[in-house]
């Protein structure tokens, strides 16, 4: 089971969408999801495009969020699935086998679910209290996502309320995959993203560290 580190979600972003996704591709981000929920259907398509072009020849993986349709348009390499979207084998024939699918998950019953699935990735969350999303789904905590880590089968992805403050807890949860949406999003320029982005990744690798090491 290959793990990546830090995923991405650009949404909302204080800058331009693609000065982030520069960003994330200098970085080698591998997995770099488009959440933008209230984006008509062409802006929603020019800007995923855009960012396909940005991550051309770089290692990073252009994600689409809820949209089949428009992640096989543009060319995405992956789609991303909520519990409220399309069901994952209705979205597999609009997207196509080759496509990447991650899907989210909210409590042990909804992971073990999505793993019979074989899907290339699962969201855990939230991990903690957060604001990103309208409704959010109720607070999973560190001890549910240890439980979760021990059954899964592919990379799961801590979600949810995750800053400096807290990212300790989850990393001792045993996360080796981590998603930081407004912490990353609150960024104001192109160096504080990468600061931000190597705190994460340093953090990552010292319990990686820690973890071979006993």
């Amino acid at each position: 089971m290959k793990n990546f580190g830090i995923y991405a979600i650009i949404s909302n972003p204080r800058m331009l969408h693609e000065d982030v996704a520069e960003v994330l591709a200098d970085e080698k981000i591998q997995y770099v999801q488009l959440r933008e929920k209230n984006l008509h259907d062409r802006k929603l398509i020019a800007l995923a495009r855009k960012l396909k072009n940005i991550f051309l020849g770089t290692s990073t993986r252009l994600i689409i969020n809820d949209r089949p349709d428009i992640a096989k348009i543009v060319g995405a390499d992956g789609l991303h699935l909520g519990q409220e979207d399309m069901n994952y084998h209705d979205a597999r024939t609009i997207a196509g086998n080759n496509m990447e699918i991650g899907l989210s998950t909210h409590n042990l019953t909804q992971l073990k679910d999505a793993l019979l699935l074989n899907p290339s990735y699962v969201g855990f969350g939230p991990i903690y209290h957060t604001t990103t999303k309208a409704k959010p789904d109720p607070v999973v905590g560190t001890s549910l996502l240890s439980e979760a880590l021990k059954i899964a089968t592919v990379p799961v992805v801590a979600i949810g309320g995750i800053f400096p403050e807290n990212i300790d807890e989850v990393l001792r949860a045993g996360a080796k995959n981590i998603c930081m949406v407004r912490y990353f999003m609150q960024s104001e320029s192109k160096q504080e993203l990468k600061e931000k982005i190597h705190f994460v990744k340093q953090k990552i690798k010292e319990y990686d560290t820690n973890a071979t090491s006993h």
